[in-house]
């Protein structure tokens, strides 16, 4: 592409550029005369789509929390009882935690810069994860697995409760303290979704009705 090109796909090659980037050298030491040379552009070009060097950190990181959330959402929509998914949902969450400790130390310097500054991208990622924690909560509910709560209050609630299993740093400050087995936190955060009640789920009351 000739540089100065307008192109509808621009934006995704400069942030999977700069992904790589920060990958190989660091995101605080990439430049954006470093992507725009990876791309063979200048660098003009590239602050046609974005304002600043944020800009990019920014848009990499929610590329990052983006396909995140899609394994997340994936699982949620397993088949199953809610029960059942939001266990596998609660496992899937530390999965990634843990597939993230094995990462790049590189990569792991910037969701931890991201998280000290507070980047809007994060408040968004944690919001996402409150949202599909809630909405199998609200389906838990109605199918009468789970007690009568506010998902809406629930999903944070769930989601703080996990922050031992789903934390960069809290995983490394508690290495060495004593905790309870992933399975037992998960069985705790059911149990306080009125999960532990052995109540036949709606569907299967409705059923049997019916016959």
């Amino acid at each position: 592409m000739k540089d100065g090109s307008p192109s509808p796909d621009t934006r995704a090659r400069i942030i999977a550029a700069a992904e790589q980037l920060f990958r190989d050298i660091g995101f605080q030491k990439t430049t954006v005369a470093d992507i725009a040379k990876t791309l063979s552009m200048s660098p003009a070009n590239v602050y046609r789509f974005f304002a600043s060097k944020k800009d990019i950190n920014e848009a990499v990181a929610e590329l990052m929390t983006g396909r995140k959330r899609i394994r997340l959402e994936a699982v949620a929509s397993e088949p199953g009882t809610a029960r059942e998914r939001m266990r596998r949902l609660l496992t899937e969450m530390h999965i990634m935690m843990a597939e993230f400790a094995d990462a790049d130390a590189k990569i792991q310097e910037m969701v931890a810069v991201a998280i000290a500054e507070s980047w809007s991208v994060i408040h968004d990622h944690i919001r996402d994860i409150d949202t599909i924690i809630a909405n199998v909560v609200r389906e838990g509910i109605a199918e009468g697995e789970f007690s009568d709560v506010d998902p809406e209050v629930a999903g944070p609630c769930v989601r703080a409760a996990m922050t031992r299993f789903c934390h960069p740093s809290v995983l490394v400050m508690c290495r060495d303290i004593p905790q309870p087995t992933l399975d037992e936190q998960i069985d705790f955060i059911l149990a306080a979704l009125g999960a532990g009640r052995q109540e036949t789920p709606r569907r299967a009351r409705e059923a049997t009705r019916a016959t």
